[in-house]
C-alpha cells in the first residue's frame, strides 16, 4: 500500500464526504497487499505525530487531537514511469481485490475511534482540501 497523508484544516471529496480539521489520506493498493497491511498502514496513519504541541512540536498524533480522516482511493500512487512518458499500473490491485482493502483500511481506522468520511471507490472524483503547514507525508 501506497499513502499521501496531508493535514488539513479541510478536506472534501465529490462524490463521497468531508472533514474539518485532520488528515486526508490518498491510499494505492497495490497487488500484493492484504488486510493485515491494511490494519497496520491504519494504526501507522493514526498514530503518526504530525500535529503541534503546545510548544509547536510534531508531538500529537490523529488519535490525540480527535480529528478526522478522508480517505480516498487512488491506485495511480502505484504508478511506474521508468519505462517512457506512459505510467504503468500494473503494480495496482485489480479493483475487485483493492475495494475490499480500501474499505477495510478505513474501518481499520474507524476501529480505533477516528471519524472517517470516504470518497466513493473507482469513480472519477474531486478532491478539495487546505493542507495545514503544509504538511505532507508519503508512507
Amino acid at each position: 500500500m501506497r499513502a499521501v497523508v496531508q493535514r488539513v484544516s479541510r478536506a472534501a471529496v465529490t462524490p463521497g464526504g468531508s472533514i474539518g480539521p485532520g488528515l486526508c489520506v490518498l491510499l494505492g493498493v497495490a497487488e500484493d497487499d492484504d488486510a493485515a497491511a491494511a490494519v497496520r498502514l491504519a494504526e501507522k496513519i493514526a498514530r503518526l505525530r504530525v500535529f503541534q504541541n503546545e510548544a509547536g512540536k510534531f508531538d500529537r498524533s490523529l488519535l490525540e487531537t480527535g480529528g478526522a480522516a478522508l480517505v480516498v482511493s487512488q491506485f495511480t500512487l502505484l504508478a511506474d514511469t521508468a519505462k517512457g512518458n506512459r505510467p504503468s499500473f500494473s503494480a495496482a490491485a485489480r479493483p475487485e481485490l483493492a475495494e475490499p482493502l480500501y474499505e477495510r483500511f478505513a474501518q481499520a481506522l474507524r476501529d480505533l475511534g477516528v471519524v472517517v468520511a470516504t470518497g466513493v471507490f473507482g469513480a472519477r472524483m474531486e478532491v478539495e482540501l487546505v493542507n495545514d503547514g503544509p504538511v505532507t507525508i508519503v508512507l
